[in-house]
């Protein structure tokens, strides 16, 4: 694949992963719409590994809180770090069961493909709008484990290609009552085990194929993700300072439509 494709692909992992509009569906769209040969999924590891680095980055703090908070399991000390280490990695749960059992079953193959994107982009835009219109501000981070643990059940529907892991969690958490900074950021925190998990999960494929990719194609995707990335972190934080998931849910309604026109 020309390294110019590989460039616009990881831009647009990049600046889909955190908010709600499903990179797993533009990143499976792009070659589709434009014709372009696949782009292997040692191309797709670097991409998310790209945005895996920019959400370490952009959230130090808390990144250092989970790596304190991982020692903390370990030596049983009740702490905020530790609680936030547990919270994310309950929540990751339902989604490695689910995404484990889809790609064993060989259904998730077969949900890469427009119309299933369609759907899921208009039938999980409109709940996310509903969502947001029926939500309470609450400034806090999920503290119980029920508010966890329905979140990352929700998280599990990512699995489904269009859906969009950061929109269904943003969407789960305004249903209980939080924010849209809080929502957004909890998203975001949830991206890190989600994205160490499939990454992982591909890695390992990648290695029992005996597949190889080249490193400077692999090296470019994975810096431009990391930049488009970060910047969208940045200006989605701060574009939910001003206003709500409008602007998202009708994004995604259109790319349904136009999806289902062309390919149905």
């Amino acid at each position: 694949m020309p390294i110019f494709h590989l460039i616009i692909l990881a831009v647009v992992q990049g600046l889909t992963e955190f908010i709600p509009v499903s990179s797993s569906a533009h990143l499976i769209l792009a070659p589709f719409v434009l014709g372009w040969e696949d782009q292997g999924r040692a191309i797709d590891v670097a991409a998310h590994v790209g945005s895996l680095a920019a959400v370490l980055l952009y959230f130090r703090h808390e990144t250092g809180m989970l790596v304190r908070g991982g020692t903390d399991v370990l030596r049983w000390k009740a702490t905020p770090d530790r609680h936030l280490f547990l919270s994310l990695a309950m929540a990751t749960i339902p989604l490695l069961i689910v995404g484990v059992g889809l790609a064993a079953s060989g259904l998730a193959d077969q949900m890469r493909n427009p119309i299933v994107i369609a759907w899921s982009s208009i039938i999980f835009g409109v709940v996310l709008y509903f969502a947001d219109r029926a939500a309470t501000t609450r400034h806090e981070l999920p503290t119980g484990w029920g508010k966890v643990l329905t979140i990352g059940a929700a998280q599990a529907l990512a699995a489904i290609p269009g859906t969009s892991r950061s929109g269904i969690t943003i969407t789960a958490a305004r249903f209980l009552g939080f924010d849209r900074d809080s929502a957004a950021r909890f998203s975001m925190l949830l991206a890190i085990p989600a994205i160490l998990a499939s990454g992982a999960y591909e890695t390992l494929d990648l290695l029992k194929e005996e597949s190889s990719a080249a490193i400077m194609p692999v090296l470019t995707v994975a810096l431009f993700s990391f930049g488009a990335a970060y910047l969208a972190i940045g200006a989605f934080l701060a574009m939910l300072k001003r206003v709500d998931f409008t602007v998202f849910v009708l994004y995604r309604i259109a790319l349904g439509v136009v999806l289902l026109i062309i390919f149905s």
